[in-house]
């Protein structure tokens, strides 16, 4: 049974990455947004901004990396909507598949793409003066930190892919996420906001997450903001994953 699940799912994995090297644009525009961001913040805003000792393109780009998964897992949302409104999903379900395979196989996709985008992001980054006295086991937890964090938000894009009732609503899910960085220590410190706002950043995950990248690249101790984060991920990622389930399930009865 697992043998049959692994082969099923690598089988729609290639039929949707095939999708994805159809519509490159996909992965660039999920990068163009992050990257306007980036320029903007470093080029016009950085002068202005406090954010302490070094480059402040060096500060950002932990917050810009999580923007770009955000904006990323919206197409993982936009595509599963599509694939149930064509009545695709139902045809798969007709074939001797492995019934999950086939949201796994969505969700493997967006890991793909988010990591070549968050790539081309690091590379820009990279052009524009970022540097990081990171080793080599601190880019492993970078990465590792940020595939946990692709995989949690897309099982949670899923949802709205399922029960979205246009493709508008399906990729509009992602708009809170995306805002929600600019409400953390992603772009200032939380030293600097007024006290409820200060509150509301030094306590929701994005924080946690961002500083914790941000150390890592600075080769700082990350203390324990590497297991607030972890929770945050782990946690939101059972729940996401409980609940796509159920609405699969629910979908195909």
């Amino acid at each position: 049974m697992r043998t049959r699940f692994l082969s099923d799912t690598a089988a729609l994995l290639g039929r949707s990455l095939r999708h994805v090297l159809r519509s490159p644009d996909t992965i660039i525009t999920t990068s163009v947004m992050p990257i306007a961001f980036m320029l903007l913040f470093v080029y016009v805003f950085g002068g202005a901004v406090a954010a302490g000792p070094g480059r402040y393109v060096d500060y950002l780009l932990p917050g810009i990396l999580v923007i770009t998964i955000a904006s990323g897992v919206s197409y993982t949302a936009f595509r599963l909507f599509l694939d149930m409104a064509s009545g695709i999903f139902g045809r798969f379900q007709s074939l001797p598949i492995a019934r999950s395979s086939v949201l796994w196989a969505h969700v493997l996709t967006s890991v793909v793409a988010n990591a070549v985008s968050l790539a081309v992001v690091v590379l820009v980054a990279l052009l524009m003066g970022f540097r990081s006295g990171a080793g080599v086991a601190a880019w492993l937890g970078i990465a590792g930190l940020l595939l946990l964090l692709t995989f949690t938000l897309t099982w949670l894009a899923v949802l709205p892919g399922l029960s979205a009732k246009s493709a508008d609503g399906a990729s509009a899910f992602s708009y809170p996420l995306i805002f929600l960085p600019f409400v953390s220590s992603a772009f200032v410190p939380t030293r600097t906001m007024p006290g409820p706002v200060r509150a509301f950043a030094e306590h929701q995950p994005v924080t946690s997450i961002v500083d914790t990248i941000r150390a890592l690249f600075a080769g700082r101790p990350v203390g324990d903001d590497i297991w607030t984060a972890l929770a945050w991920c782990v946690g939101v990622l059972v729940i996401a994953y409980v609940l796509a389930m159920a609405a699969f399930r629910r979908k195909l009865a």
